[in-house]
């Protein structure tokens, strides 16, 4: 049981930091940029 809570902990805290990272990308910032997309020329943008 305490194996399905663990993983489950994990899982959450995953899928919070990719919904902080897409976030982040919406909002202008990127780590390859320094995380300011919108003063980098567009070099993020592919």
């Amino acid at each position: 049981m305490g194996t399905w809570i663990a993983g489950t902990v994990v899982v959450l805290m995953v899928a919070v930091a990719i919904g902080s990272m897409i976030k982040d990308k919406k909002n202008g910032k990127s780590l390859q940029c320094g995380c300011d997309c919108k003063n980098c020329g567009g070099h993020c943008h592919k």
